[in-house]
């Protein structure tokens, strides 16, 4: 990409969307401005503005998204919306001529006992976690179509696997807020705090910014035919990162783990070697992230 590319990112209002936007305007590119996208549901709405816009790059950030809570109460719906994202954009940038895509995936995708840490190998070698299983299954297709259109169309379309993102334009509502989201929340109005889960389980976070970063090199200097991990190869316990979170907010009171509740995924711990491997390195540590995602927290939410 360079001054004059057209570029879209689908998705431009979502957290990766807009981190992904302020990554490329900080290099001197313009993409299409959020407020001019389609309804990506609509498949009609889409191909009149890709045939009009003509962009050359698009990055696919588009999707609703949700923790355990929310993956849970409504899997048909986050199934629908983001199975119509991949079916809808993906196609249509490949015969409305874009060069190349990156379609953000989640590491949720892989499936729940595999090898660890997690390889693209593993995908499709053994069932996902069952409270996420309708929206991987949603985000596994738009990688398969990733693949599908390579093959078809010699397009070199991405799928670019993420690990746990957070930052600034988190969702932090009980209803959809993942784990960074939740515990500021729940750690800055409460005097003690429920952890779902037994706090065992590993994650792996990845600033907002980074990953943004990353799929911009990605879709630089990526030339392979498999998907690809964006990762900072660092893991960290549910119960780490509460204490974690605890510490930047401020917190003095209880931890309450609550085992009733599922623990999710035991790892999601990715394989970025190929990343890595081709000079990408992430530039925010868990704890800088941290805090910068609390002051946005508090700044926003008055």
């Amino acid at each position: 990409m360079q001054r004059g590319s057209r570029i879209y990112v689908a998705g431009g209002g979502t957290m990766i969307g807009r981190a992904i936007v302020r990554r490329l305007e900080a290099e001197g590119l313009q993409p299409i401005a959020a407020d001019e996208e389609p309804d990506y549901t609509d498949r009609a709405a889409v191909e009149t503005f890709l045939s009009r816009r003509r962009p050359e790059y698009v990055f696919v950030a588009a999707g609703e998204t949700a923790g355990i809570a929310g993956n849970t109460a409504r899997p048909a719906d986050l199934m629908t919306d983001n199975l119509l994202a991949a079916a809808n954009l993906i196609p249509a940038a490949a015969h409305l001529g874009a060069a190349r895509l990156v379609y953000v995936a989640s590491s949720c995708i892989y499936p729940k006992h595999a090898p660890h840490p997690l390889q693209t190998s593993s995908l499709w070698s053994g069932p996902v976690e069952p409270t996420s299983a309708a929206y991987a299954t949603a985000k596994l297709a738009g990688v398969v179509l990733c693949d599908a259109i390579r093959r078809q169309h010699a397009k070199p379309f991405i799928a670019a696997i993420a690990a746990d993102a957070y930052g600034p334009g988190d969702d932090f509502s009980a209803e959809n807020a993942h784990v960074v989201g939740a515990l500021i929340r729940r750690f800055d109005e409460a005097p003690f705090v429920e952890v779902w889960g037994s706090g065992a389980p590993r994650r792996e976070f990845i600033y907002v910014d980074d990953l943004a970063d990353a799929c911009v090199f990605a879709m630089d200097r990526y030339e392979g035919t498999d998907a690809i991990n964006l990762g900072t190869g660092v893991d960290t316990s549910i119960a780490e990162v509460a204490a974690e979170v605890a510490r930047v907010v401020g917190f003095r009171g209880e931890i309450r783990f609550d085992r009733s509740r599922p623990d999710g995924m035991p790892f999601k711990g990715l394989d970025s070697s190929v990343l890595h491997g081709l000079g990408w390195r992430p530039s925010w540590t868990l704890t800088r992230g941290l805090e910068e995602t609390h002051r946005w927290y508090r700044t926003t939410s008055g």
